[in-house]
């Protein structure tokens, strides 16, 4: 079944290493929240009435918005959409937004999954990626979730920062698992164009993150969820059996989704759409009842490129038969010629035609999709 992904794009401060679409800035909030629920309205037919899986609330900061807010966000989709009964909503939250009468509230609205963006427990880490909360109030967060009744907490890490040893890193994760969650995702630091991370390292005002300690730091990450019994369904998350994020699961395995908010992606299996990245022309060609999205239509080479891409990041793998099915044998030929170097050097293995990337291969998990790639 699909899902609503709504980007909410406000944040309290930048961080450093953000190149998502966001602003440090309230002003234009309610006119926001007005254009989002007409696009509610707009988009309604786009899932086809499919029973919607999950809703998921991400940004910026989705927890800087008002409990009333939230709410009528999710009175539109009640409104609009047709919901699954045991359907996943999940918010993401920065830990300074949190406290336990506000969980209480998310609980009552039928939020079930919190994603806490704590990125490390350590202060001078922080610090260098921009962050408001400290270490401390990430984990008092996480508690006071958990008291509140929440169970399905998954937390955000970056890994490959400067300032993180692989001690530290060790103990990010230590703390992590002493929390009890059943969902983490860890992100290596990018260095992304044009954000503020990129000018400050171009500036030699802070140190940029090294290749060598990425590398260690991702050993170490699959080494110790490992050993306490994580799946790593994809290449950036892991979870107790059973406890994916019906979200992320949504986007690796090809079903449909609609993205709402200024930036956002739309997809259907065979076109993609994109919401303007900007929230005042957003707003404004809503109010007018224009065009507020690009779109395009996947050609089949398009298609077989991204089904290979998102596969192989994923426990589930690529499978064969499928590409066979799907874009034929040539295509299917192409594949496994291109594969047979990686079965060679140890980065894939090949199990009744499902092809997974080792833990080796993940480390090149990009690089490898690309050239099994079909060049136009």
């Amino acid at each position: 079944m699909p899902g609503i992904y709504i980007h909410i794009p406000f944040c309290r401060r930048k961080c450093h290493y953000c190149n998502f679409f966001s602003l440090a800035s309230l002003k234009y909030k309610e006119r926001f929240l007005d254009a989002l629920k007409e696009e509610i309205f707009l988009r309604k037919n786009y899932l086809d009435r499919t029973p919607i899986e999950s809703i998921y609330l991400g940004g910026g900061t989705p927890s800087i918005l008002q409990i009333s807010e939230i709410e009528a966000i999710l009175n539109g989709f009640r409104k609009y959409f047709n919901l699954a009964e045991n359907m996943e909503i999940t918010l993401e939250a920065n830990p300074d937004d949190l406290d336990p009468d506000i969980l209480r509230e998310y609980r009552n609205l039928g939020i079930n999954r919190l994603s806490i963006g704590v990125q490390s427990f350590f202060d001078d880490d922080l610090q260098y990626l921009n962050r408001i909360h400290s270490g401390q109030r990430a984990e008092e967060s996480v508690l006071q979730a958990k008291e509140a009744g929440f169970s399905n907490i998954s937390l955000d890490f970056i890994y490959g920062i400067p300032t993180l040893s692989a001690k530290k890193w060790q103990k990010n994760l230590e703390k992590g698992f002493s929390l009890e969650v059943p969902h983490i995702s860890a992100y290596s630091l990018t260095v992304e164009p044009k954000t503020a991370l990129d000018l400050l390292i171009r500036k030699k005002e802070l140190p940029g993150p090294a290749e060598e300690q990425i590398v260690e730091h991702f050993r170490i990450l699959l080494r110790m969820m490992k050993e306490q019994e994580f799946e790593h369904y994809e290449i950036s998350n892991f979870c107790k059996k059973g406890s994916y994020s019906r979200h992320n699961i949504m986007y690796w395995n090809g079903t449909s989704y609609l993205g709402l908010g200024p930036s956002a992606h739309s997809y259907n299996g065979t076109s993609r759409q994109w919401n303007i990245s900007n929230l005042v022309h957003y707003i404004d060609q809503i109010n007018r009842n224009d065009m507020f999205f690009e779109s395009e239509e996947l050609t089949p080479l398009q298609q077989y490129n991204e089904y290979v891409m998102v596969s192989l990041r994923t426990m589930w793998g690529c499978d064969l038969n499928t590409i066979d099915e799907r874009f034929g044998k040539e295509v299917a030929a192409h594949f496994s010629r291109l594969a047979d170097r990686y079965l060679t050097s140890g980065q894939m293995i090949e199990k009744t035609g499902i092809y997974y990337l080792t833990d080796e291969g993940k480390l090149f998990a990009d690089g490898i999709a690309a050239d099994l790639f079909l060049e136009p």
